[in-house]
């Protein structure tokens, strides 16, 4: 049951490449991280934003991370090109 919804939401993922997403984290302790950047790349077991601030910093949060309600996703809808070889 696990396995399928991870690969449902990296499907869904998959069909949003490219595009600004938001994302927040909860981090522990109150604490929540909030971001927004394109979503650049999925693999089996986590998913890659580039985040737009100026270093264009990458970071990666796990399938998991989003079943458990501790990441949320909001896709914003504005398309971007991910480079090539990304």
């Amino acid at each position: 049951m696990q396995k399928k919804a991870i690969e449902a939401i990296r499907n869904e993922l998959d069909s949003h490449l490219g595009e600004r997403i938001r994302v927040r984290a909860n981090e522990g302790r109150k604490r929540i991280l909030v971001k927004e950047g394109v979503l650049e790349k999925t693999y089996p077991s986590i998913f890659v934003v580039r985040l737009g601030d100026t270093k264009g910093r990458l970071v990666s949060w796990s399938y998991i991370d989003l079943l458990t309600d501790a990441v949320e996703i909001q896709f914003t809808g504005e398309a971007q090109d991910v480079p090539a070889g990304s």
